[in-house]
C-alpha cells in the first residue's frame, strides 16, 4: 500500500469541490435528526420539566400531567431499568432527586403531540428545598468548591526565573464562555422494533458513546441498539456528549411505550439546558529579559465546569498543553483545576481548551507591549518557538520555522508597514475615531489527548456495476467531512467524484468510533477509508492484470478507468469489478487507521499526545468610535497551514468560519445568569438570540482575504493534509488585539489597556474612557512638570 501522504496522478483530493449536501441545504431539502421524526406516523412527543431553582432537593408529583387531554406517559427515575445517568462518570442523574441548576431537566412528558406534552408538563408538580449555591467561578473559588483531578503542567524553575527576570508583570485574566448556537438544536428519535431492537435517529457527534448510554440506560447490550447520525445542523462540541441523555429519553419513552418518541428542544430549552464553553479565571505572573524574551510564567488557570464533570478535566487538559501559543517560554508552571458550579455542565466547544489557554498568554502579550515599549507584533514574533525546541509537556515543536514564515509572508501580503503608516497618520487627524491592526499567530496540536479515541474505521462496498458506497465513523454537522473522504475514496480508487456515494454514520456499519472533534475527523476517518479503498484495489489490480495481460503491479487506475503501464488498452471500472465478482474476489473491505507516534502521561502532563502542529496567523484592522465604543472589522488577512488540502474550496470556508465564530467569542457573545439572592438566582438571562449577540452580516469583515500556506505537505497524515476545524478559531485574537491597540491610540503612550471579555462595545466603551482618562492625566502631569521646571529656572 502507498505512503499515507503519498498522492496518485491527477487525484481528486486537492480539487475545489462544492459541499456534498450543498445543494440540499440551499433548497431546504436536507433531511435533518426531527424531519425524520415528523415523516414518522404514530410519533410521540417528549418534553422536559425543568427546574426553576438553582440548586435544590426536589419532590415531584407527576399526577396532573395525566389529567391533560394527550399525555400519554411521564417519565421518571422509577422507569429506568438500567443505569440512572447520563455521564462518563455517574455524576449526572437522567431523572433526578437534586436540582443542580436553574433549568435542570427533572422528568420528561410524552405527548401525542407537543402542545399536549408541554401543557403536561406544566401541570406536574415540584417542591424545592433549597440549597446553597454558587454561580460564578469566583463563588467557587471563594468556597472551595471544585471537582475532578487538578493538573500541573511544569518545566524550568519558575520561580528562579522571575526572582531574576528584568521585568516582571503580574495580573489576573477572566473571560466567559460560549454558547454553541447550532442552528438545529438537540434532536434524537426512537423507534424500538417487533424485535425488541432500538433503532436511533440522534444529531450527534459521537454516536458510539450514544449507543453506550442508551444500553446502559436500558439495561441491554450495545448490539441492541443502533444509532445513526444522518447529519447535524451543526454541532461545534456542543453535540459530543450532551445528545446521550435526549437519546436514552427517547429510548426509554420508546420501550415504554412502544411507540416512537422524539426529543427536540426549542432554542429556549437548548439554552437553558446544554453546556457551554469553559470559562476561566486566571491568575498569572510573567518575566522577561531585557530584550522581551519571556523567561518565565507562573500561573493558576481555573475552569468553571458548570454542575457535572462532563469533558472538563481533557478541557482542561488542552488549555494547559496551549497556554504557549507558538511562544518559547523557558521557565513555566501552570497549575489548572476544575470549578463545580450550579449552572449547565459546560462542555466541549471548538477548541476544546486550546483558545482559552491561547488567550492567557496573548493577552500577557498584549498587556505587557506598551509597558515595555516594544511594538507588539515585534514582541510576539521574537518570541516564536525555532527548530529543535519543545513545548513545557515535552513535545518537540515539529515544523516551528513554519510560523516565522508564515508571519512574514502575511506582513508582506497584507502590507502591514504601509497601513500601519497611513492608520497612524488617520489616528493623529482624528481624536475621536481610532485605527489599529494587529496580527497574532497560532501553534494548535491535533490529536485527541486521550490516546485510544486516535483511530478510526470505514466500510467500502464497490458493487458490480462499479459504482461505490462508503461508510465511515465520522459524522457530518456542515464541516464537508462527508465530502472529503468522497474525495479520499475517488482518489483511492481512481473514479471520478460522481461515482462514489456517501452513506449516513451509523454503529452497526462501523462500531466503536471515536466523536467527531479535536479535529481530527479527516485525519483518522481519511486514513480508513483509504485504507478499505486499498485493499479493494489491489484485489482489482490483480484481476485487472489478468485481463490486461500484465503483471498487477503496473496496473493504474484513474478517472474511472484502468490501465496498464506500457500498454495503450483500458478498461472501466466497472468492467472490473464486475469480472472481479464473476472470479469471486472479495469487493468489500473493513479499513482501519490508528494515529501512530502518540505517547502521554496525564499524571504527569508530559509526552507527545499531538500528532503534528497546524500553524496559522491573521492580521486584522479595526476602527473604533470613542463616543460609542462600537467598532467596524475594516480588513482581515489570514494565511493558514492545512498542509496539502483535501478540498480548498472547503478548508477555506472553514477557515473564514472559524474566525468569525472565535471573533464573536471575543467580542460579542455575552452569557449572563442572575447573580442576584432573589427568586431567579442562577437562571440564564441570555435566553434566545435578542439578547445573546451572535455575529451577524453587519459584524463580518468589510475586506476578508484567507490563502491556504503552500508547500505544506504533512507526512504521515491523509494525502498530506492537515486539520482545519479548530486552529482557525484561534486566528481571532487578531482582532481583540487590535482593539486593544486602538484603545491605546486614545491614552498616552506606554498605557497598558485591560480589555474585558467579551470586548462588547460597552467594554471598549470604558476602556477608552479609561484611556482618555490617563491621557488627561498625563498630560496634567506633564504641565506640572513644565511649571516646576519654569519656577526654578
Amino acid at each position: 500500500m502507498s505512503a499515507l501522504a503519498d498522492r496518485p496522478e491527477h487525484p481528486v483530493v486537492g480539487q475545489h469541490h462544492a459541499h456534498e449536501s450543498a445543494a440540499l441545504h440551499v433548497t431546504g431539502a436536507a433531511m435533518y435528526t426531527d424531519d425524520v421524526a415528523e415523516q414518522t406516523a404514530g410519533v410521540l412527543t417528549a418534553w422536559p420539566v425543568q427546574s426553576t431553582s438553582a440548586h435544590a432537593r426536589v419532590t415531584i408529583d407527576v399526577s396532573g400531567a395525566y389529567d391533560v387531554p394527550g399525555v400519554v406517559r411521564v417519565l421518571t427515575a422509577d422507569d429506568v431499568p438500567g443505569l440512572n445517568d447520563a455521564g462518563i462518570r455517574n455524576d449526572e442523574p437522567l431523572f433526578p432527586s437534586e436540582a443542580m441548576f436553574y433549568g435542570h431537566a427533572l422528568v420528561w412528558v410524552l405527548g401525542e403531540s407537543t402542545e399536549a406534552a408541554r401543557l403536561g408538563a406544566a401541570r406536574v408538580k415540584v417542591d424545592y428545598e433549597p440549597l446553597p449555591s454558587l454561580i460564578t467561578v469566583q463563588d467557587a473559588i471563594e468556597a472551595q468548591s471544585f471537582m475532578g483531578t487538578p493538573r500541573t503542567v511544569e518545566r524550568g524553575d519558575a520561580a528562579s526565573a522571575l526572582a531574576s527576570a528584568a521585568h516582571v508583570f503580574e495580573g489576573v485574566t477572566e473571560f466567559a464562555g460560549q454558547e454553541h448556537f447550532y442552528l438545529e438544536t438537540q434532536a434524537s428519535f426512537a423507534v424500538r422494533d417487533s424485535e425488541g431492537q432500538y433503532f436511533i435517529q440522534c444529531s450527534t457527534q459521537h454516536p458510539s458513546e450514544t449507543q453506550d448510554l442508551v444500553s446502559h440506560v436500558l439495561g441491554i447490550h450495545a448490539n441492541e441498539v443502533t444509532v445513526q447520525c444522518l447529519r447535524m445542523g451543526g454541532g461545534f462540541g456542543g453535540k459530543e456528549m450532551q445528545p446521550h441523555g435526549f437519546a436514552a429519553v427517547a429510548a426509554l419513552g420508546a420501550k415504554l411505550t412502544g411507540r416512537p418518541v422524539r426529543v427536540r428542544l426549542n432554542r429556549t430549552q437548548d439554552l437553558t439546558m446544554t453546556g457551554k464553553r469553559h470559562p476561566f479565571h486566571i491568575t498569572w505572573k510573567v518575566g522577561l529579559d531585557e530584550d522581551g524574551m519571556l523567561q518565565a510564567l507562573d500561573t493558576v488557570l481555573t475552569a468553571d465546569g458548570g454542575w457535572s464533570i462532563d469533558l472538563s478535566e481533557p478541557v482542561l487538559g488542552r488549555a494547559l498543553c496551549h497556554l504557549d501559543n507558538a511562544y518559547w517560554i523557558p521557565n513555566v508552571h501552570a497549575y489548572g483545576q476544575i470549578a463545580k458550579t450550579n449552572k449547565q455542565s459546560n462542555t466541549a466547544y471548538r477548541g476544546f481548551g486550546g483558545p482559552q489557554g491561547v488567550f492567557l498568554i496573548e493577552d500577557i502579550l498584549g498587556r505587557v507591549a506598551p509597558a515595555l515599549g516594544i511594538d507588539p507584533l515585534e514582541l510576539r514574533r521574537r518570541n516564536f518557538y525555532r527548530q529543535g525546541q519543545s513545548t513545557p509537556y515535552g513535545q518537540v515543536v515539529k515544523d516551528a520555522d513554519r510560523m516565522p514564515t508564515i508571519w512574514d509572508q502575511l506582513a508582506g501580503e497584507a502590507t502591514i508597514a504601509e497601513r500601519r503608516a497611513e492608520i497612524d497618520a488617520f489616528n493623529a487627524a482624528n481624536p475621536d475615531v481610532k485605527r489599529a491592526i494587529s496580527m497574532t499567530p497560532i501553534k494548535f496540536g491535533i490529536s485527541f489527548n486521550f490516546a485510544a479515541f486516535n483511530q478510526a474505521g470505514a466500510l467500502v462496498h464497490v458493487y458490480k456495476d462499479g459504482s461505490v458506497l462508503v461508510n465511515h465513523g465520522g459524522t457530518e454537522m456542515g464541516q464537508g467531512l462527508h465530502t472529503k473522504m468522497l474525495q479520499v475514496a475517488a482518489t483511492a480508487l481512481g473514479l471520478e467524484l460522481h461515482q462514489v456515494r456517501l452513506a449516513p454514520t451509523r454503529t452497526d456499519k462501523v462500531p466503536n468510533t471515536s466523536a467527531t472533534a479535536a479535529s481530527s475527523g479527516a485525519d483518522l476517518n481519511g486514513g480508513a477509508v483509504k485504507n478499505a479503498c486499498e485493499q479493494i484495489r489491489d484485489r482489482m489490480s490483480a484481476v485487472a492484470g489478468r485481463l490486461l495481460g500484465v503483471d498487477g503491479r503496473d496496473v493504474r487506475f484513474g478517472g474511472g478507468y484502468v490501465t496498464a503501464l506500457g500498454k495503450p488498452d483500458r478498461l472501466t471500472f466497472a468492467q472490473v469489478a464486475k469480472e472481479a465478482y464473476f472470479q469471486r474476489v472479495q469487493l468489500f473491505a473493513a479499513g482501519y487507521y490508528r494515529t501512530e507516534g502518540l505517547h502521554w502521561n496525564p499524571e504527569i502532563m508530559q509526552g507527545s499526545p499531538f500528532k503534528y502542529f497546524a500553524y496559522g496567523a491573521a492580521a486584522t484592522e479595526v476602527e473604533i468610535d470613542g463616543f460609542t465604543g462600537a467598532y467596524r472589522i475594516r480588513r482581515v488577512d489570514i494565511v493558514h497551514d492545512v498542509g496539502d488540502s483535501l478540498s480548498p474550496m472547503l478548508d477555506i470556508g472553514q477557515i473564514e468560519g472559524a474566525y468569525v465564530q472565535g471573533m464573536g467569542w471575543l467580542t460579542l457573545e455575552d452569557l449572563r445568569w442572575d447573580e442576584t439572592d432573589g427568586p431567579h438566582r442562577g437562571r440564564l438571562q441570555t435566553q434566545s438570540a435578542s439578547t445573546y449577540k451572535l455575529p451577524s452580516f453587519s459584524e463580518m469583515p468589510e475586506e476578508f482575504n484567507v490563502r491556504l500556506f503552500e508547500n505544506a505537505r504533512e507526512d504521515g497524515a491523509v494525502y498530506g493534509s492537515k486539520a482545519v476545524g479548530e486552529p482557525p478559531f484561534m486566528l481571532a485574537f487578531s482582532a481583540r488585539e487590535a482593539l486593544r491597540q486602538a484603545v491605546g491610540a486614545f491614552g498616552p503612550a506606554g498605557h497598558v489597556v485591560e480589555l474585558a471579555s467579551p470586548a462588547t462595545p460597552e467594554s471598549v466603551y470604558w476602556a477608552v474612557e479609561a484611556a482618555r482618562a490617563a491621557a488627561s492625566a498625563a498630560s496634567v502631569g506633564a504641565q506640572v512638570a513644565e511649571d516646576v521646571a519654569l519656577t526654578r529656572a
